[in-house]
């Protein structure tokens, strides 16, 4: 494994961490071809992808997860996937609570990560994550500084569900410290925007604490039709979890757990899920 150099301090402060140098070119270009082979696959997620379940096996994620949260019991209950030039744009959370300062995800420490591997350069390059610092304390989506995240090939990122991000972002010509805000790209020429590097290939993985956090987190997923449409596509064998387990993840089978369960899956959009309140 690469050396990972962490700064914990720094995550919990910004709501993010850029870790350098994790991956080799070699593995990127494995991943690249893993993607545009998967294509075809349909729903279902990475760790049922025998082509791309090394990014959660491998053991990084997880030690990763292990320093970030302090805590050696890491979780991991279905939630990854790949994209290949997605075209969504726009600041957003993807916590269960994102718009209620009131709900359960705002009580304490939140303990749900979200790992992207880009597999391509936004050093240079346009395409990149954007997201604001430390919006990770606050459910105003317009709260924090705006950052183009310029990643290398072989860099990790890793940012709080409660942190306001977009995808797509612009990383222009000149001058380069200007990022533009999501609302605004379209108002910029294309000779202004640096040029992409390719087609835009991510990988997403979401871990965390068996905690009520992550308990509240696949309560809300198990609402939305995409990700129960992938929890049911999604079969891992024995030769899997053993794979899993040694990497020190523990993983939660949704799947199973909805099987036969038609009140799942009705919203095609983000809603808001109840919660008790304690008088």
């Amino acid at each position: 494994m690469a050396r990972l150099n962490i700064d914990v301090d720094a995550f919990w402060e910004n709501g993010y961490q850029i870790i350098r140098n994790v991956y080799s070119p070699q593995e990127i270009k494995r991943l690249r071809d893993a993607a545009y082979a998967s294509l075809s696959r349909g729903p279902g997620d990475l760790l049922s992808n025998a082509q791309m379940r090394s990014t959660l096996t491998d053991g990084i994620f997880v030690e990763v997860a292990r320093r970030l949260l302090g805590s050696d019991d890491i979780w991991y209950a279905g939630d990854s996937s790949f994209t290949i030039n997605s075209r969504q744009r726009g600041f957003h959370k993807d916590n269960a609570d994102r718009k209620d300062p009131n709900g359960p995800d705002w009580k304490g420490r939140y303990t749900i990560l979200r790992f992207g591997i880009y597999l391509q350069d936004h050093w240079k390059h346009t395409g990149g994550l954007n997201l604001r610092a430390k919006s990770h304390n606050t459910t105003d989506h317009a709260a924090g500084e705006n950052v183009y995240v310029r990643t290398r090939v072989g860099d990790l990122a890793v940012w709080s569900l409660r942190t306001t991000h977009s995808g797509n972002g612009v990383l222009l010509k000149f001058p380069r410290w200007r990022y533009p805000e999501p609302k605004d790209i379209p108002k910029f020429p294309n000779w202004r925007i640096a040029p992409a590097d390719g087609d835009r290939i991510a990988v997403f993985a979401a871990i965390g604490l068996n905690d009520a956090h992550h308990e509240r987190y696949i309560q809300y997923l198990k609402t939305r039709t995409y990700m129960v449409n992938s929890f049911r596509a999604s079969h891992y064998d024995e030769e899997t979890l053993a794979e899993a387990a040694k990497a020190g993840l523990n993983v939660r089978d949704i799947g199973k757990e909805i099987e036969g369960d038609d009140t799942v899956g009705k919203n095609a959009a983000w809603e808001p899920i109840p919660y008790e309140v304690s008088s």
